[in-house]
């Protein structure tokens, strides 16, 4: 694929989950940046990393679509400029340091805004991934900066009723179980 081909198939990934177009887009050894924000699952090299983002990202943004604004390349990297839509219809979970930082229960809210990523390239895949989000006007459309005081209450209710543990347990699970689908296929060949 050439860089514009790789740079879509990526976003493809994460809006879709295919497993076969990850391992056809993202190199074994690919290491997202911006994973530390994530269940532990999307720290893992390769494909396995980029399918449990997707699991991550669509557990809380249903209807998940990158539209690509610009792209630009040279031999080893390619820069997207592109918008994330969706609808926040489950818990978006954030972590730090690999555990439960914030949920923001599920508002029902249309999402869409600017990012622009940084993807290198090395033997024909995607190698690695770095962004910059506008996640200040994402948590604007979601009400939680500046904070709403219904989300706001219910975002405190949620963390002292366990929901939130919960639901970053179960988004964890996810995750993880989207990395380990990718394991399991190549192990039957697949």
């Amino acid at each position: 694929m050439d860089p514009t081909a790789l740079a879509h198939g990526l976003f493809r990934v994460l809006e879709s989950a295919d497993p076969a177009l990850a391992a056809e887009t993202v190199h074994e050894d690919f290491r997202n940046r911006e994973a530390a924000v994530a269940p532990a699952a999307c720290a893992l090299p390769g494909p396995a990393g980029v399918l449990a983002s997707s699991a991550w990202m669509r557990s809380a943004f249903s209807d998940l679509r990158f539209p690509v604004l610009g792209i630009a390349h040279n031999d080893d990297q390619v820069w997207v400029r592109l918008r994330m839509r969706g609808r926040h219809s489950g818990p978006f979970v954030r972590y730090r340091n690999g555990v439960l930082d914030q949920a923001v229960p599920p508002t029902g809210r249309d999402v869409d805004f600017e990012q622009i990523h940084v993807l290198g390239l090395r033997e024909g895949k995607v190698v690695s991934h770095e962004a910059v989000r506008d996640d200040i006007t994402m948590l604007g459309q979601l009400g939680v900066f500046p904070p709403a005081p219904s989300t706001a209450l219910r975002m405190v209710a949620w963390r002292m009723t366990g929901r939130a543990a919960r639901a970053a347990a179960r988004v964890t699970a996810e995750a993880a179980e989207a990395a380990a689908l990718l394991h399991g296929r190549r192990a039957e060949g697949c």
